[in-house]
């Protein structure tokens, strides 16, 4: 096999682990929050990852929680401490 070969693989080989890191992060694998800001024209809205699918992306809050703060599936944001009924 010539340098040239060898060259042109090591370089798709870095290309694939490049966009497989680029396509984890979109996908939100490195996300460390409990919550997700979703786009939303031009602002964001702070989603939980446990949200409930029949509550409008509109109701959550367009403020990320505090650090003793968060979002309910229902978009409310609550005191961690808060324990739910």
């Amino acid at each position: 096999m010539t340098t040239k070969n060898k060259l042109k693989y090591i370089f798709i080989a870095v290309v694939a682990v490049l966009a497989t890191i680029a396509l984890a992060d979109a996908l939100g694998f490195f996300n460390e929050k409990p919550y997700t800001a979703v786009s939303h024209g031009s602002h964001s809205h702070y989603v939980p990852h446990d949200r409930n699918p029949d509550v409008s992306i509109d109701n959550f809050p367009m403020e990320e929680p505090g650090p003793n703060e968060k979002i309910t599936p229902e978009g409310q944001i609550v005191p961690i401490d808060q324990q739910e009924e």
